[in-house]
């Protein structure tokens, strides 16, 4: 093999573990989100994205924006 050969392999797998890396944070990222903001669903939020991310990622922008939204105050309740 020569020179660029190991380069190129090199290249490839250092590409492939990048993907691998983002894959990883963008499945973490909404459940991270609802745990730090004390979101009742926290782990509904988590497997969600996960699940979105498997399953073609369509739905991924709307965990994370129900990671961000928290659940309503009841009618009666004052802050």
């Amino acid at each position: 093999m020569s020179f660029i050969d190991v380069f190129a392999w090199i290249v490839l797998v250092v590409l492939i573990m990048t993907l691998v890396a983002v894959f990883v944070a963008l499945g973490m990222i909404p459940g991270r989100i609802a745990k730090k903001r004390g979101h009742p669903w926290a782990e509904a939020v988590a497997v969600g994205s996960w699940a979105t991310l498997i399953f073609g990622f369509v739905f991924w922008p709307l965990v994370l924006i129900w990671a961000y939204v928290d659940q309503p105050a009841k009618a009666g309740a004052r802050a």
